[in-house]
């Protein structure tokens, strides 16, 4: 008989929803009775459309997201947010402790909710940033910054990193060479994630534009992709990320535009496709590592997390990128296909590391 699952998703962008899916369904097949606590939004509908009714959803609002279309704002908005930041993981854990008080849960996981855990089961946290590039501060900050990451993260059983254990992997420093002591045995690396995997079909398509991010930038994105399909020669296939226009289609400049494609349709594209043009997301990092695809990264504005994969990945040839202000997607596509492309990874072992490391 399998076991009761809490499992917790962070809501910013659709990564975690994305990475999440495919060790939700593994724990579906093997079993296990899935509770999904996520905030209502595009990564709840993403779930709620490709899962059914496989599991059950509990909807919970997480930490703010005070996205601006300048960088400058947000980084000064989220400084202000993190008394409200703060008091959300509280919520987040009296949460925790209820349900499992109540419903009897076996174990917690938690995609990045920090607060989601409970002292009476054991807790993991799939978690790929034990550093934290913090912008304008010293090194003497972003060690401050590990220190209090893993305080935040004492309450979990294992902190499991989707990486490998080489400091030369998709995440670089973000998720090695830990400055502090984080405990015997509570970083474990279970690999890349992704649920997008290698198909045997041509690749048909010249540029994949995978639009998507938080507002105001996922719009201010998609105005450029849309300005520019003119002078991008070639098949081109475009999703705009917007889980609620699923089923719109239509053609532009030759170009084919969804309004929102699917897990299994996004999946098709990334493996047709010569060359994606997307945001350098964690999750989309290790799609794209896992097919080994060529990519044009743009960073979301105020994500510094993103534009040190950007640059992390630009400055060992791996992709080009562009900061979102600078890009000349006619100009910038080139020097992507000049690049040598990311490093094809073996992924297949990482679903069942995962359920290796939970029991």
């Amino acid at each position: 008989m399998g076991r009761r699952i809490l499992y917790g998703v962070y809501h910013w962008g659709l990564g975690h929803a994305t990475r999440s899916l495919g060790l939700i369904r593994a724990l579906h097949e093997r079993g296990d009775a899935v509770t999904i606590v996520i905030a209502p939004g595009p990564g709840m509908r993403l779930l709620q459309s490709e899962l059914g009714n496989a599991c059950e959803f509990f909807p919970f609002r997480d930490t703010p997201a005070p996205f601006s279309r300048y960088p400058a704002i947000f980084y000064l908005r989220m400084t202000a947010a993190m008394p409200w930041v703060l008091a959300g993981y509280k919520r987040e854990h009296r949460l925790a402790e209820r349900l499992v008080r109540e419903r009897h849960y076996d174990c917690v996981v938690s995609d990045s909710r920090l607060g989601l855990w409970s002292a009476a089961v054991p807790s993991y946290c799939i978690f790929h940033s034990i550093h934290q590039r913090v912008p304008f501060f010293s090194h003497f900050t972003e060690r401050f910054v590990e220190w209090g990451q893993r305080d935040l993260l004492k309450g979990f059983t294992k902190v499991l990193i989707p990486d490998v254990a080489d400091s030369g992997g998709l995440s670089g420093w973000l998720g090695h060479d830990p400055v502090f002591d984080w405990g015997s045995g509570r970083l474990v690396y279970i690999g890349p994630l992704s649920s997008a995997p290698r198909m045997e079909v041509e690749q048909d398509i010249d540029v994949f534009f995978s639009v998507s991010g938080i507002e105001p930038q996922r719009g201010l994105l998609e105005d450029m992709v849309l300005k520019a399909l003119p002078e991008v020669p070639g098949r081109i296939v475009v999703t705009l990320g917007r889980p609620h226009d699923d089923g719109e289609c239509r053609e532009i400049a030759g170009a084919t535009v969804y309004g929102y494609l699917d897990r299994s349709r996004q999946a098709e594209m990334l493996n047709r496709a010569n060359l994606v043009m997307t945001r350098s997301g964690y999750t989309t990092l290790m799609e794209l590592a896992g097919l080994g695809r060529k990519a044009l990264f743009v960073a979301t504005p105020g994500q510094s997390e993103q534009e040190y994969l950007s640059r992390f990945h630009r400055e060992r040839g791996h992709v080009w990128s562009v900061e979102q202000k600078h890009l000349d997607i006619p100009r910038d596509l080139e020097r992507a296909r000049a690049a040598h492309g990311i490093p094809r990874m073996d992924i297949s072992a990482s679903t069942g590391n995962f359920l290796a490391a939970i029991g």
